[in-house]
């Protein structure tokens, strides 16, 4: 199985050729299989124009896609909630990618730490915004 879930923005900014993402991503593929959420294929695939639809399915097909399951659904909804008690909004997509790091035990590779602070047992590998 995999040992890091890629948040969007990392999949995107490899996409656009920033060189340090795909650096980074080629280093991390050497430590561990590389994953995305189902939700991370949704919005690459929402936001891909017509002439980007080879090299986007090209790098999608070497990661693993994590669909959520019944208990991903109750985290992420679990997630939410207790966000919300706090004051805090969490997004329905940045729940479900968080609740699928915890369901499959990976790290979660982000540069939006802020939108995952506070989630039990959520472990991040925060990055910087862009280099």
């Amino acid at each position: 199985m995999a040992s890091y879930l890629l948040d969007s923005g990392l999949v995107i900014r490899h996409l656009r050729g920033r060189r340090w993402v795909v650096r980074l991503l080629r280093g991390l593929g050497k430590m561990g299989r590389l994953a995305i959420s189902a939700v991370t294929r949704l919005e690459i695939h929402a936001g891909m124009a017509a002439d980007e639809e080879y090299a986007t399915q090209k790098l999608l097909s070497r990661f693993v896609t994590c669909d959520p399951d019944r208990n991903t659904a109750d985290r992420a909804g679990d997630y939410i909630r207790e966000s919300r008690s706090k004051g805090v909004t969490l997004s329905v997509p940045d729940a479900i990618i968080a609740a699928t790091a915890v369901s499959h035990n990976v790290t979660l590779v982000t540069l939006n730490q802020a939108h995952f602070e506070g989630i039990s047992g959520l472990r991040i590998e925060p990055l910087p915004e862009d280099e």
